[in-house]
């Protein structure tokens, strides 16, 4: 069974502007052959500032390609189904700041899967924040 992601975005800001609305299929480097491997879907909850490893490649029970298909969604859920817009969470790559999510923000990029290159996040304060994420790779 394919995983397929779709992103639709319309705005009132931009004139002229008819929206966005793509799907794309999760499949492996160069082929059409589906996405094979997953971390599962996971929550982690964040209660103190200071960066920790939401992904460690390196401890990854299945060994995911490097430098392939690999994406990763991430998403700031708040704390007992509140979203705070005001509490942000960065994330990053091996140290490098990739973004930030507030409260209802998420992402979908691509990873290279390096096992030096962990997902990190830091909380801006010491607010309790929720994250879900999931990771879709193939395996090595």
């Amino acid at each position: 069974m394919a995983t397929t992601c779709t992103i639709n975005v319309s705005s009132d800001i931009a004139p002229g502007f008819a929206g966005i609305s793509e799907t794309m299929t999760l499949t492996q480097a160069g082929t059409l052959v589906d996405i094979d491997s997953t971390t599962g879907f996971s929550i982690r909850k964040l209660s103190a500032t200071g960066a920790v490893d939401l992904v460690t490649m390196a401890n990854e029970l299945v060994e995911p390609k490097d430098s392939v298909a690999a994406k990763i969604y991430i998403r700031n859920i708040g704390h007992k189904g509140v979203i705070d817009k005001s509490v942000g969470v960065t994330i990053g790559i091996n140290s490098e700041t990739i973004g930030k999510l507030y409260g209802g923000d998420w992402l979908m990029m691509p990873l290279t899967c390096i096992d030096a290159d962990d997902v990190t996040v830091n909380p801006d304060t010491d607010d309790t924040v929720v994250l879900e994420y999931m990771m879709f790779y193939e395996e090595a």
